[in-house]
């Protein structure tokens, strides 16, 4: 039997990653982090010294570069990128070309090739409502904006970042509101997501309520 699509979305640092990733783990499918290609052009603009604001030229960098997206690891042209892409620079950077209706373009169908097999687990934050809208399972996670902020700060510390709590704090806050108020594939959950709000829930418990419900979804999908 095929298995289903799971859509994941929901605002930075929510830990919506950590969720897709172990998830994924437990089903035996593929995981996609879509947020990293995002950040893997921004980071191509960030080397080629392209503004943030020149679309076509954004979109230029998607077809001269090869992305790819494998879970954990993300590579540009072979190189793997993994750690570059989570710089404070393409942090600040990445929800201002990522509002860009040419380059969001060309990573859906990017993005949507990757699943369209099946068995996959892709998280973000237009996946259930853009990517994959007929997604048979989609989950919308949120955490409030203190508890996001520590988290992604020990993160950053973890992989030698150089920030503050309130550097961190702030950007999440400017982060949820470029990602809600942009024209193009705003961050809102969609109708039929089942919404998951873990600010003061152990990951283990999160992941076996998404189990329990995602296994019962593919129980019903099947046919006698």
């Amino acid at each position: 039997m095929k298995g289903i699509r799971i859509a994941i979305d929901g605002p930075a640092g929510a830990g919506k990653s950590t969720a897709a990733r172990l998830l994924a783990e437990r089903l035996g499918y593929k995981y996609i982090d879509s947020g990293a290609m995002y950040r893997a052009v921004t980071l191509l603009a960030l080397r080629f010294d392209v503004g943030w604001e020149d679309e076509k030229k954004l979109a230029m960098l998607i077809d001269k570069h090869n992305i790819c997206q494998n879970g954990l690891i993300t590579t540009i042209d072979g190189e793997d990128v993994s750690l570059a892409i989570r710089s404070k620079q393409v942090s600040e950077a990445v929800s201002v070309v990522c509002k860009h209706p040419l380059v969001r373009k060309k990573l859906v169908e990017m993005q949507r090739n990757l699943a369209k097999d099946g068995a996959v687990v892709m998280e973000g934050r237009d996946i259930g409502t853009v990517v994959l809208p007929d997604a048979e399972l989609k989950f919308f996670i949120v955490a409030d904006k203190e508890e996001r902020a520590r988290r992604r700060l020990k993160e950053m510390v973890a992989l030698g970042k150089d920030v503050t709590f309130t550097e961190v704090l702030e950007n999440i806050k400017l982060r949820d509101l470029l990602d809600s108020s942009r024209a193009v594939a705003p961050l809102r959950q969609a109708s039929d997501a089942i919404l998951v709000d873990n600010t003061r829930m152990p990951i283990d418990f999160e992941i076996n309520i998404m189990e329990k419900i995602a296994r019962r979804k593919l129980e019903d999908k099947v046919e006698f």
